[in-house]
């Protein structure tokens, strides 16, 4: 492949993680806050739903979604129809697939820090002294658990620029649309190109390299 065609994979896969990256942070916070502290019912039910990827094969779960989100389902063809965005078979599928794959790494140990004991004796003496909810949880909660924040944010990046399976199947491995570093990989063994294929695992092994630096040095200062 020439420098141009590796070029768009690469954006691809920086593009999606910078999405992700977002997505957690925007969706991911508040359900990780919701699992650690309701108690409703429905609560366990969004944890499986969330947790599934972690335990469904990739390519099964993909092909769940492109059921679910095709544009002839009720779901995706609404977003196709009132706001024009096409959830498969598009960059907007890429973004969905890494959110899905990496949500539930993100999570897990937000989720943790969110039910320490601990903290949850700092927010009772903050709302004693009369702090209203949002303000303890923006200006006590989040400093004390954003070392968690940043840890699941790394794990989640790591799994959402390596994913294949859910990819596949949402964004169907369109050359110079939806081949993500991952895709390219798996397209470059497939047509004989085993430069070009080491040549991408290698990247992607630095950029795992870096995760892993990074996780280090975010465990090795957790507040609680």
């Amino acid at each position: 492949m020439t420098a141009e065609e590796l070029s768009f994979p690469i954006y691809l896969t920086l593009k999606v993680c910078g999405f992700s990256f977002v997505l957690f942070l925007l969706v991911g916070t508040p359900l990780a806050f919701w699992f650690a502290r309701s108690r409703h019912n429905i609560v366990k039910a969004a944890e499986f739903l969330v947790t599934l990827p972690l335990v469904f094969p990739p390519i099964a779960l993909g092909y769940l979604l492109l059921l679910v989100l095709g544009t002839q389902s009720p779901l995706g063809g609404f977003f196709n129809e009132i706001f024009g965005i096409k959830l498969i078979f598009s960059q907007t599928g890429i973004v969905l697939a890494a959110f899905i794959a990496g949500l539930p790494l993100f999570i897990r140990p937000v989720q943790s820090a969110l039910k320490s004991v601990n903290l949850k004796e700092i927010e009772d003496a903050a709302r004693l002294c009369g702090a209203p909810p949002l303000k303890y949880f923006v200006f006590i909660t989040l400093p004390i658990i954003r070392n968690s924040i940043a840890a699941g944010l790394l794990l989640g990046l790591a799994r959402a620029s390596g994913e294949v399976g859910i990819t596949m199947m949402l964004g169907g491995n369109i050359s110079d649309r939806t081949n993500t570093l991952s895709l390219e990989i798996f397209n470059s063994v497939s047509r004989g190109d085993f430069e070009t294929a080491t040549f991408l695992c290698l990247l992607l092994a630095g950029f795992a390299c870096f995760i892993y630096v990074a996780l280090y040095l975010v465990q090795s200062k957790e507040v609680i």
